[in-house]
């Protein structure tokens, strides 16, 4: 390798660790564009109806803050209150299994009792364990500096995208060649309709399960069945994953009640996410986004091993973009296009065959 390709490859991989240093801030990033994507198309909307686009984007952006306002409003408190009973009912309920068990105990023969474990010093062991994590509940949503500065960053570039989309899109295309640049913009629109179908499809489906899911919580009898059905429509944003989490704070409320109760709470979020991941969803995603499951799933391994819970979060979307890009650049405009010319004869191959004719033209005349 000579300097200039030395140069080029300390170049390529300074970038690649600049590139990751600044992994978070790209993620917000890639939010604050798919935020501002789907209040743009909401916008444009309301600019089909007769509004000016100034009135428009107020209007989306207010319809935003409702909704992010409705369900904290809706989530927060009902939790509050009912994992601080959780606190108080769950070391009683610990308590009351371990004198069920030290009976159960007592009726097995004497011969088994060594191999019995010691309930009450798992018992012991375990409540701590439970206190601490029922303590950390609400880690997640705690207010925290950090936190803070990031959502409101994301607003801010959110805002700022929202108001003149088309001047930061064409600063994105004149990053590549002047001949690719049409491309690109078609591409970006597909990316733009690719996006705005997953979050109708995604909305769909999320409406669907927190419905599902508050009509079987009120026929259960379940405290906060509205605020347990809005985080389980939430969660279901986070395919695969979300279900599992958004099963948790359902099953533990619902000890409050009587045990079986979480069970049956258990096999109620079995059967609503048979029913959204087996009907809702690969009929409304199928005129929407086509990913394929263990693609699905393997972007969210990554994206969560790399960028943490926000990277699990937008795993779908950046999937859904990667696709595109992948698609349209790499297959069409390189893959396709690797041998479009048809194969020739040698050049070595024509005077052999010429003389070979001059030879046999030759042998005729005599």
């Amino acid at each position: 390798m000579n300097l200039g390709q030395w140069i080029g490859l300390i170049t390529v991989l300074l970038a690649l660790y600049i590139l990751w240093q600044i992994r978070e801030a790209l993620l917000l990033m890639f939010a604050a564009v798919v935020l501002a994507t789907t209040l743009n198309r909401l916008a444009r909307r309301f600019q089909r109806s007769g509004l000016k686009r100034g009135l428009a984007v107020l209007l989306s952006v207010a319809i935003f803050f409702i909704i992010v306002v409705g369900f904290f409003w809706l989530i927060v408190p009902p939790f509050a209150a009912q994992f601080q009973e959780l606190t108080y009912r769950v070391p009683k309920g610990l308590e009351r299994l371990n004198h069920l068990l030290d009976q159960l105990e007592a009726r097995v023969p004497s011969q088994l009792r060594p191999y019995v474990p010691d309930i009450d010093s798992l018992g012991k062991q375990a409540q701590p364990l439970v206190n601490r994590a029922l303590g950390n509940s609400f880690a997640f949503v705690s207010g925290s500096l950090e936190v803070f500065l990031k959502i409101l960053l994301l607003l801010v570039w959110t805002g700022m995208l929202l108001a003149n989309p088309q001047a930061y899109r064409k600063v994105f295309v004149r990053l590549f060649p002047s001949f690719y640049r049409r491309r690109v913009d078609g591409i970006l629109d597909q990316c733009e309709v690719s996006l705005e179908g997953w979050i109708t499809g995604a909305m769909i489906a999320m409406s669907a399960v927190g419905l599902m899911s508050v009509i079987g919580l009120s026929v259960l009898h379940v405290p906060s069945a509205l605020a347990l059905a809005v985080l389980a429509g939430f969660m279901n944003l986070i395919p695969n994953i979300g279900p599992t989490i958004s099963v948790i704070p359902a099953m533990a409320i619902s000890l409050l009640d009587t045990p079986w109760k979480s069970l049956t709470v258990l096999a109620l979020y079995f059967v609503i996410q048979q029913t959204e991941g087996n009907l809702i969803t690969p009929f409304v995603m199928a005129h929407q986004v086509s990913l394929l499951p263990a693609i699905t799933l393997i972007s969210q391994l990554f994206f969560f091993t790399f960028f943490g819970f926000l990277g699990l979060f937008l795993a779908l979307p950046l999937t859904v973009v990667a696709k595109i890009w992948l698609q349209e650049v790499l297959i069409k405009d390189v893959l396709d296009q690797w041998d479009t010319n048809p194969k020739t004869e040698p050049a070595s191959d024509e005077p052999q065959e010429g003389a070979l004719s001059r030879e046999q033209g030759a042998g005729s005349r005599e």
